[in-house]
């Protein structure tokens, strides 16, 4: 039996998770502990969010800071892992015919994978690349794509999503910490059920009730499309890693699966 690298998708949100220790962060740090060291690192990341399909394919990825308002501390973090061109062109070649183009010079890594990956790879030491989320195609265009994706945990390939599963910064309530709206919870839960039984049904989340709340924009809530996409094509459920809610409007709930 092949030996397939685990999946996951992590709710990052707050940059400010780069900095802290908490719950969430001591759950993708013991995630990445308990597998082997990847050859690469894909991350699907919410802030990389444009309208074409593409993956970094430069040997020095820069580190972004895509924010602001934040302290001094948090512009200092510089996560300084490798690329691998070459892993970009197998990722190109094992998805066709859907069309990925190689981006060398334009984008980096993010927050939304930086701040996640200084607690599960603090030393920087396995090759990150980054696929684009294409804004101008449908939910299914990205779980078939997650799909494709599925050969490469065989070759050494780690697979992260990075958003949030509710994520609405319009309706932040700052006095809220630690505590999700009866809306936010309920949205949650509802897409666990469907995450840890049969995640090629994740798809009808976009008819819930409580959507348009928890889902304002689809950038968050599109990188756990490609793991739906993941766990379908392994006939796999997920897991839930580490659940939780923020400020009321955020979900920090974390999916993993497991290598088989």
């Amino acid at each position: 039996m092949t030996l397939l690298m685990p999946a996951a998708f992590v709710g990052h949100g707050s940059p400010m998770n780069a900095l802290e220790h908490n719950r969430y962060t001591d759950a993708w740090s013991n995630f990445a502990s308990s597998m082997p060291k990847p050859k690469a690192i894909l991350v699907i990341s919410a802030h990389w969010f444009v309208n074409i399909t593409a993956v970094t394919a430069m040997a020095v990825p820069r580190t972004i800071h895509d924010f602001y308002g934040f302290p001094s501390s948090l512009f200092d973090v510089r996560y300084p892992a490798p690329g691998d061109p070459g892993v970009a062109q197998r990722i190109v070649d094992v998805v066709q015919p859907t069309y990925v183009g190689l981006d060398e010079d334009s984008w980096g890594i993010d927050h939304g994978t930086w701040s996640v990956l200084v607690h599960m790879f603090p030393d920087a030491d396995v090759p990150v690349l980054q696929l684009s989320i294409n804004a101008s195609l449908p939910y299914e265009y990205h779980f078939n794509l997650g799909a494709q994706l599925h050969a490469l945990r065989s070759e050494g390939v780690l697979i992260i999503g990075s958003g949030n599963v509710v994520h609405n910064l319009r309706l932040m309530d700052w006095n809220s910490p630690g505590q999700g709206t009866y809306w936010a919870q309920r949205f949650d839960e509802d897409v666990r059920a469907i995450m840890t039984s049969d995640s090629s049904e994740l798809g009808r989340a976009g008819d819930h009730v409580d959507y348009r709340l928890a889902v304002p924009t689809p950038d968050h809530f599109l990188p756990l499309a490609y793991i739906a996409g993941l766990s379908a094509a392994a006939a796999t459920p997920t897991r839930t890693l580490v659940d939780g809610y923020e400020m009321g409007s955020l979900s920090m709930t974390a999916y993993e699966l497991p290598a088989t």
